[in-house]
């Protein structure tokens, strides 16, 4: 049962998170440009009440959402130790999606720290699953595709963490795009194998 919630939890949380930020974005269009802001501004000072509250909760229901799934994942992965490290890495990355949240923009330096640690969290978390799956000949495509979606998400993230770029918003949406289409996917997996286990 915990596996087939898990799996759901896994396709509704970059859809849930992504259609809060969509619509944070529409109260926001008079002043956000994707190449002058980053996300995290619309929770910021220019952003209105609405917007934040949007955004923020996006990020809250996301990441709790994403630490259920991750928790799934980590009961079908916890036998094997980069699996094991892999969904413990990915645990973090969700707390810190939700801590994005909790700590918006304007809490100060807070923000920026758990910001970092997701997008760099996240990756990492990919390289370890997916090396695990690559291991079992089953599960070989699956584990590729979660080492190029975090490859691709790092070389998204890697200019808005190590250097200075004013285009900030559009290197946070493609790593989320890349995180959305993994946990979609392995959300996926999660749900039709707790159906097969039924």
């Amino acid at each position: 049962m915990m596996q087939k919630i898990a799996g759901l939890c896994g396709i509704i949380c970059p859809l849930a998170s992504l259609s809060f930020t969509a619509l944070s974005i529409s109260d926001s269009l008079s002043w956000f440009h994707w190449t002058e802001n980053a996300l995290s501004d619309l929770a910021g000072t220019q952003a209105t009440a609405t917007a934040a509250a949007l955004f923020n909760s996006g990020l809250i229901i996301g990441g709790l959402l994403s630490i259920i799934f991750a928790v799934g994942l980590m009961q079908v992965l916890r036998k094997r130790m980069l699996g094991l490290i892999g969904t413990f890495i990915f645990l973090l990355a969700s707390i810190s999606l939700f801590a994005i949240g909790v700590f918006p923009e304007t809490a100060g330096r807070i923000h920026a720290y758990v910001s970092v640690a997701f997008f760099t969290l996240f990756p990492i978390s990919m390289f370890f699953i997916g090396a695990a799956m690559m291991k079992e000949p089953s599960e070989k495509i699956l584990g590729f595709a979660a080492i190029l979606f975090g490859m691709f998400a790092i070389m998204s993230a890697a200019p808005m963490i190590l250097t200075r770029v004013n285009d900030v918003g559009i290197h946070e949406l493609l790593a989320a795009l890349s995180g959305s289409a993994w946990s979609i996917i392995f959300g996926i997996k999660l749900y039709r194998q707790s159906i097969l286990l039924a």
